[in-house]
C-alpha cells in the first residue's frame, strides 16, 4: 500500500460541562499499530491518541465503533474484521425506514419487523478501518478542549474523586 496508514479518531467528551462535544484526532505511525486487533468495547490508554503535547495522557478511552473507507459501520455483534452480509432490523447500519413516493411527495414509513440485508464490518479494528469512535471513560488533568484545540487551561474534575 502506498503512503502511511492512519485512522481518524473521533473522541466524545462525556464530561457534563462539555455539552457533548467531540474532537477529531489523527492516529498514525506507532500509535496506528497499537489499535490494530482491538475490538469494540475495549479500553485503551489516551497516550496513543494524538502526538506530542496533543496526546491524551492520563485519559482512558473506550472504543464504541468505527467505519471503513467506504463508510460501512462496524457492528459490535459481528465477530472478526471482514465484511459480512447480514439481515438486520433497525439498529447500527440500518435506520428501519421505508421511503415511498405518492402524488409527487415522499413519505417515510416505519413498519414493525422491517428487515434489510446490509453489508457491515465486524467488531475488530483492521487495516481497512478508517474511523474509530472513542468515548472518555477516565479523565486526565487537562480538559480535552485544552489539549486538542489549545484553549485556555481548565482543570478537569477527576473521575476518582469521592
Amino acid at each position: 500500500m502506498a503512503g502511511e496508514q492512519s485512522f481518524k479518531a473521533v473522541v466524545n467528551d462525556t464530561a457534563p460541562t462539555s455539552g457533548g462535544r467531540s474532537f477529531a484526532v489523527d492516529i498514525a505511525g506507532v500509535n496506528y499499530n497499537h489499535f490494530l486487533g482491538k475490538r469494540i468495547g475495549d479500553t485503551v490508554d489516551g497516550m496513543f491518541v494524538g502526538e506530542g503535547d496533543k496526546a491524551l495522557s492520563g485519559y482512558k478511552l473506550e472504543i464504541t465503533g468505527g467505519a471503513d473507507s467506504t463508510g460501512r459501520p462496524m457492528r459490535s455483534d459481528l465477530e472478526g474484521s471482514g465484511v459480512k452480509s447480514v439481515l438486520i432490523t433497525a439498529g447500527v447500519g440500518f435506520k428501519g425506514k421505508k421511503y415511498v413516493k405518492k402524488n409527487s411527495k415522499e413519505y417515510r414509513y416505519k413498519y414493525d419487523g422491517l428487515r434489510r440485508r446490509r453489508n457491515l464490518r465486524g467488531n475488530v479494528i483492521s487495516h481497512d478501518t478508517r474511523q474509530i469512535n472513542l468515548k472518555v471513560v477516565e479523565f486526565g488533568k487537562r480538559s480535552l478542549a485544552g489539549i486538542i484545540d489549545g484553549e485556555p487551561l481548565v482543570d478537569q474534575p477527576s473521575s476518582e474523586e469521592e
